[in-house]
């Protein structure tokens, strides 16, 4: 039988030698063997149960109440805890990237980060405050089937489709316009209007009343808000407004 140092035990399962001592003391993880010297060894049995104190405490159960279970726990149930472990850690990375995603893109489109203005983005009070505004919102706007459409079309600044980066390029090139002074009916403006056309019917289709309902939403900076839209200037939106009317003429 292969027996374990204290020290080898604490690199391998990354405890501290101060917490298996104690462990020791209170009798929760006792070592097979502890000779007069005070050294103790442990064996792979020793080593399964401290992995399932590990586990367990990953929890945020106290030691105490591990003590009173710890030899009542089957593998089912630790496979289940760590199961519920795993997802709520990959809920997190998920928030993390979504979160990271929305930075990035705020950075494409603003070209610099004010953290005043970010850190709300982040907040769980903000977040729940916005998404319920965002249902009442959509509920009073679009019908259930429109809210369908609009909820698997519409690129999101948390995520990072090549859709989002096409409209993120099409708002900086209308930017550029207006710095350059070309006009809607200009080469540059009448591409735009092509552009946003094809996009367009990415989201819509050929759903026109769709269309015209949620740019209305777009133009007005009330209901964008409310619908958690980025905010788009609003001589960008006059801009887009002017190219469309004279591509339509």
């Amino acid at each position: 039988m292969r027996y374990f140092s204290t020290g080898e035990v604490a690199k391998k399962l990354g405890l501290s030698l101060r917490t298996l001592r104690y462990y020791d003391q209170i009798g929760l993880a006792v070592p097979t063997i502890k000779n007069d010297s005070g050294k103790r060894y442990y064996t792979q049995d020793d080593l399964l149960l401290l992995e399932k104190i590990i586990l367990l405490k990953s929890t945020s159960m106290s030691l105490k109440d591990i003590q009173k279970v710890i030899h009542q726990v089957t593998i089912k149930k630790i496979l289940t805890v760590h199961k519920e472990q795993l997802k709520i850690q990959l809920n997190q990375l998920q928030q993390s990237l979504q979160h990271t995603n929305t930075l990035l893109n705020i950075l494409k489109l603003e070209g610099s980060l004010q953290w005043e203005q970010l850190l709300p983005l982040f907040s769980e009070e903000e977040h729940n405050g916005r998404q319920e505004r965002k249902k009442v919102v959509l509920q009073h706007l679009f019908t259930e089937e429109e809210q369908a459409i609009l909820a698997e079309n519409l690129p999101k600044m948390e995520e990072d489709p090549d859709q989002l980066t096409q409209w993120i390029n099409l708002v900086k090139r209308i930017e550029l316009c207006l710095e350059e002074g070309k006009a809607p009916d200009s080469q540059a403006g009448q591409l735009i209007a092509e552009d946003l056309v094809l996009l367009s019917k990415k989201i819509f289709g050929d759903n026109k009343q769709l269309a015209d309902k949620f740019w209305e939403a777009r133009k007005s900076e009330a209901t964008a808000s409310d619908l958690n839209l980025y905010p788009v200037k609003q001589e960008v939106i006059e801009f887009l407004e002017k190219v469309l009317g004279v591509r339509d003429a």
